[in-house]
């Protein structure tokens, strides 16, 4: 059975946002583009309503894009343990309330048990710091954190 990811909302944004002037993004989306055209087939793949109705939001045009690159995706259930992670995840702190679908993306990955949380949020849910007391809330229900990752990590060597 392959492994699974979970799509956070910055992976569509990067594969088909406009050419960035800055290297760093620019960087970012070659890397997202390499991994969704030549990697993602290795993987399940899954998301979230919450995904797409933060995918949804802005210029209609490229909401629509990102829309259109998580077609097909399986969504995965947000369900009372997952609100309540998500609750947590903020009321400790862990993640601003000024974020909250950021806690959900934690949330919807852990409890579904996924194998890979895939996102360039690297403020909030890639960061290394915030990982440690994410893990602490995630052992205290008894879940295991996904392992937490950029498509560069994903991305496999073929020689």
């Amino acid at each position: 059975m392959p492994e699974s990811v979970f799509i956070e909302t910055t992976i569509p944004s990067y594969l088909v946002a406009r050419r960035p002037r800055d290297i760093v993004q620019a960087a970012r989306q070659e890397l997202t583009m390499e991994w969704w055209s030549r990697h993602r087939q290795r993987y399940e793949l899954f998301t979230s309503e919450v995904v797409l109705d933060e995918v949804a939001r802005g210029e209609p045009a490229m909401a629509g894009k990102r829309l259109d690159a998580l077609r097909g995706i399986l969504l995965v259930d947000i369900d009372g343990a997952v609100t309540m992670l998500a609750r947590e995840l903020v009321e400790s702190g862990v993640i601003p309330e000024r974020v909250p679908d950021d806690a959900f993306h934690i949330a919807c990955a852990s409890v579904h048990r996924m194998d890979f949380l895939l996102t360039w949020n690297c403020r909030h849910i890639a960061n290394p710091h915030n990982q440690r007391r994410i893990r602490q809330i995630l052992t205290g229900h008894g879940l295991e954190m996904p392992v937490i990752c950029t498509p560069e990590g994903l991305i496999e060597d073929e020689d």
